[in-house]
């Protein structure tokens, strides 16, 4: 099989006949062999019967319906873990990425090699509340990932060898650094072409932009702790806790020296007592969260969604 477009959707009933009929005629028109896994989010609109119609319709067409919604990262991960195509490719089902760019994500892949091609809506129809939070998280995520080349990590229209999304695990809500976890894989070839955006026809985003910023802030903190000391931790936390030894080594040397002078009565000065607090504490949330994340991963139960039905 040629392509596999994977559509993670949450209540775009309006949206997804349009889409899959624009899918369907760039497909036919470029004589691929295809499928289409949309995986409904746990939509509580008419979403997963418009998917079933279709399902009826065209034996290009696959199903995934959650109990409840989980997440743009899991809908991926189940979708990847479905597609058979050579090529994979994933866009939003708003109808803000347009199918008519298939073709050409396509040949870069075949022919250019790429391993990973993501879109970079150069040209954005999206609320300055949205615009300006994304400029600023590309920005980050480039400056953390070393991913120069790419201006726009979170577009949904992305194209992928069928090895990378076999290889990597899109979990929580790393679906905006899946360039990065390729990276980490060992796919190292990640391009970007400049593609085509549209203002939203039906509904609302479902996303806030300052709110998406300061999530994508923390996943890509987190991220790049994990992939730059997860195998070693003790590099860190053995370099952070021996900083801090020494450094309050030496504080109480001087405080001690300063006390047999009669210049100082350390348990009568404040700023002790907050420094050791404020050190202490932040010690230990660091601690709790890096430990917490370390769970979280190697969890049994990480990647376990319910879906309720497939078709």
């Amino acid at each position: 099989m040629d392509i596999s477009v994977v559509i993670p959707l949450y209540n775009e009933e309006e949206s997804i006949p349009e889409l899959f009929a624009w899918i369907e005629r760039v497909m036919d028109e470029h004589k691929f062999s295809y499928e289409v896994i949309f995986i409904s989010d746990g939509s509580t609109d008419r979403s997963w019967d418009i998917i079933t119609e279709l399902k009826a319709k065209s034996q290009h067409v696959k199903g995934i319906k959650f109990r409840r919604n989980y997440g743009k990262s899991p809908a991926l991960y189940c979708g990847f873990a479905e597609a058979q195509g050579d090529v994979v490719i994933t866009m939003d089902a708003d109808l803000q990425d347009s199918p008519d760019e298939i073709p050409e994500l396509y040949r870069m892949i075949k022919e250019d090699g790429y391993d990973l091609v993501s879109g970079y809506k150069q040209k954005r129809y999206d609320p300055l509340s949205k615009t300006l939070p994304t400029k600023l998280f590309n920005a980050t995520a480039r400056k953390v990932s070393g991913i120069k080349n790419l201006h726009d990590f979170n577009c949904g229209l992305k194209a992928y060898r069928k090895e990378v999304v076999k290889n990597i695990e899109v979990y929580g809500e790393m679906h905006r650094y899946i360039p990065y976890l390729a990276k980490n894989a060992g796919f190292s070839k990640i391009g970007e072409k400049v593609v085509h955006h549209q203002a939203r026809k039906y509904g609302e985003s479902k996303f806030m932009g300052w709110n998406r910023f300061v999530n994508g802030y923390l996943d890509l903190l987190t991220l790049w702790f994990l992939s730059t000391f997860g195998k070693k931790p003790m590099h860190v936390f053995g370099f952070l806790g021996s900083l801090m030894f020494f450094i309050g080594f030496v504080a109480v040397i001087i405080m001690g020296i300063l006390k047999l002078a009669g210049t100082i009565y350390i348990t009568s000065s404040p700023l002790f007592y907050i420094a050791l607090t404020t050190m202490v504490l932040g010690t230990q949330l660091f601690m709790a969260g890096f430990l917490g994340d370390l769970i979280s991963r190697s969890s049994a139960n990480r990647n376990d969604y319910q879906i309720e039905e497939k078709i």
